[in-house]
């Protein structure tokens, strides 16, 4: 059986974000958003949801490239001279790992934002991580221990395989075996500590090759391609008119119903 959750990130990051992001569920198939509760149009966003109740929401959490929620005194070390967390992905990563009282602001800076998420009164679907940085054990333990605190139910694991990929787009196999080469051993990790802790997620992802170049002709070659279990599809469909359109073309719809893929979002597994 194959089942797809197809998701729009950055919920909440600014007005043409979350106006594509509820026209793609509206008028096509989007199941879900994941929202970044300290952006700038994160209120805007928190009232589209509360509108679309049949839309999936989870957390989108900002930990690098970013801004926080806490105030700068209480995260001083996580944040760069203007205030913003570093767009530095190795060097937030290695900062994380091994200085404690980074460990204990970012833990700190993770808790505020689940909390702004239940102040929100939406439901929690899923969560996940900018720039995928649960990948990160010590960024993950963390997640762990705070969700458990807040009912968090299911994660994304950011696993794409690179031989669907590679049909579907037609390109770059040398690098996307690379890539998928380098972050198994982190995804390994991470299914493990997703089970051990008894969380949902999903079994494949696509996108993650292919972000802010997604567009019809590849979506439909997705799903021709889409393996058995579980996959989730995700977006940025404010950033790329092609991306808004591949989600609300009927011939994408058509697809879906001609193949029997069920859409889902992660409360559903």
């Amino acid at each position: 059986m194959k089942r797809l959750i197809v998701t729009g990130d950055d919920f909440g990051l600014s007005l043409p974000v979350n106006e594509a992001i509820e026209k793609a569920h509206r008028r096509g198939i989007l199941t879900a958003a994941s929202l970044m509760v300290g952006a700038e149009a994160t209120a805007d966003a928190v009232e589209r949801a509360k509108r679309l109740s049949s839309l999936r929401v989870g957390l989108h959490l900002v930990l690098v490239d970013g801004t926080p929620v806490l105030a700068r005194e209480a995260v001083p070390d996580l944040l760069t001279k203007k205030g913003k967390f570093s767009s530095h992905l190795v060097q937030a990563g290695i900062n994380f790992f091994a200085r404690s009282t980074v460990r204990q602001q970012l833990e700190k800076e993770i808790r505020a934002q689940f909390q702004a998420f239940r102040d929100t009164g939406l439901l929690l679907d899923h969560v996940n991580c900018h720039h995928h940085m649960h990948l990160h054990p010590t960024v993950l333990g963390l997640i762990l221990r705070v969700g458990k605190e807040y009912k968090m139910k299911a994660m994304r694991l950011p696993y794409e395989p690179s031989l669907p990929s590679w049909r579907a787009s037609r390109k770059g196999l040398l690098r996307k075996t690379m890539v998928w080469l380098c972050l198994y051993p982190w995804i390994t990790l991470l299914k493990a500590r997703l089970r051990e802790a008894d969380l949902r997620f999903n079994d494949f992802v696509f996108g993650m090759n292919d972000s802010g170049h997604m567009h019809l002709d590849l979506m439909l070659r997705f799903l021709k391609f889409l393996p058995l279990g579980v996959a989730e599809i995700y977006f940025h469909p404010g950033d790329n008119a092609n991306e808004l359109e591949a989600l609300i073309d009927p011939a994408v719809r058509e697809a879906l119903l001609d193949s029997q893929i069920e859409r889902i979002g992660f409360c559903d597994l």
